[in-house]
């Protein structure tokens, strides 16, 4: 790229910015003269790469994806806890470390999580900014639509209030998986029975902890929930949720659901 380094170290010098030169990772554009090449090294604009961690990821899951990123470097010498990195796209150079890149997502789970405590809804019952981080990462695994977030957490706060047990599939699955919830995407009848701290179908109110990384718009859903009487809700065909507020309607509401499947196998 630089004909000359000789040519090109004197051009620098002579400019009388030759200590401004960044070290960094560049794009050069084809044809790009010396003058240009010192110009970027000069005004340090760097290459920059992006990392995406989609929203409902386990802590392995963002590992995973880190290994794939091409500049990251180093290693992890310790899988963080569900619940404790916040998704989101995230900027870095060439030579930054995988542990420096999870330490940024903590950074920012904990910053958005007290920014969003404080300011909740008076009436949200849960007692602790953890306990929130659990119920999002359930609404997180429920849905992908925004505008159902929040009437999902009302489910949960209406059966929690009720006495009844939230019976979330997510959980089921990562209970019977351990947390490897790669390995299963279809809940059966004998893994609703399975004895585990995750699992909502056997344990009255919130599983042990995170099943997942929520991202901020379920952690706000969960602090800023619809206020609803519905208790019941399940998939509606077109990938969002129907939902009732009598056993009855739920039932109608499956049997749809259950139609619309046959038809599609």
């Amino acid at each position: 790229i630089i004909e000359s380094p000789a040519v090109f170290e004197i051009g620098i010098r002579a400019s009388g910015k030759g200590v401004a030169i960044k070290a960094g990772e560049y794009s050069i554009p084809r044809h790009a003269s010396m003058k240009m090449v010192a110009n970027l090294l000069i005004n340090g604009e760097t290459y920059v790469r992006r990392l995406v961690i989609p929203e409902g990821l386990t802590s392995n899951q963002v590992i995973e994806t880190m290994e794939g990123m091409k500049g990251l470097i180093g290693t992890v010498s310790q899988i963080p806890k569900n619940g404790t990195l916040l998704p989101d796209t995230y900027h870095y150079s060439y030579g930054d470390t995988k542990e420096a890149m999870l330490q940024r997502m903590k950074n920012a789970m904990t910053e958005t999580l007290e920014e969003l405590w404080k300011r909740r809804d008076p009436a949200v019952t849960l007692k602790t900014p953890r306990e929130a981080i659990i119920m999002a990462s359930m609404v997180e695994k429920e849905t992908s639509k925004d505008k159902e977030r929040a009437h999902i957490a009302s489910v949960f706060y209406n059966r929690i209030k009720k006495g009844i047990r939230l019976q979330s599939d997510p959980t089921v699955i990562y209970a019977v998986t351990n947390g490897d919830v790669e390995k299963k995407t279809r809940v059966s009848y004998d893994d609703l029975k399975v004895n585990n701290p995750y699992n909502t179908y056997v344990v009255y109110g919130l599983p042990a902890g995170p099943i997942a990384n929520p991202g901020r718009a379920s952690i706000e859903a969960v602090l800023h929930p619809m206020n609803t009487e519905d208790i019941y809700f399940v998939a509606d065909g077109s990938g969002g949720h129907v939902f009732s507020k009598t056993y009855n309607e739920h039932q109608k509401n499956v049997k749809n659901w259950r139609k619309i499947t046959r038809k599609r196998k």
